[in-house]
């Protein structure tokens, strides 16, 4: 446990950025997975929707450090890969 004051601060807020972090991973990974099961529906417009909004959620952990930007840049790259493959 920690005996200085700064030290006993720093482990509240690393407790507090871990919780925002864990949730926003969370979210990520559920839009993800909806956008996965669109495309495995077949329906592109659908699909589509689900992309711009995987798409955001990326871009908007890579910008809050929750995952790293090449990260979420090439997990994006993947999602538009699997989605221009759609016919």
């Amino acid at each position: 446990m920690a005996n200085i004051k700064s030290a006993e601060k720093r482990i509240k807020v690393i407790a507090k950025k871990t919780a925002t972090n864990r949730t926003n991973k969370s979210k990520l990974k559920t839009v993800i997975k909806k956008f996965n099961e669109a495309v495995d529906s077949g329906d592109k417009a659908l699909a589509q929707e689900k992309y711009v909004l995987a798409e955001k959620a990326l871009d908007q952990n890579a910008s809050k450090n929750a995952i790293h930007k090449s990260t979420a840049s090439r997990k994006t790259s993947r999602l538009a890969k699997r989605l221009n493959k759609m016919s």
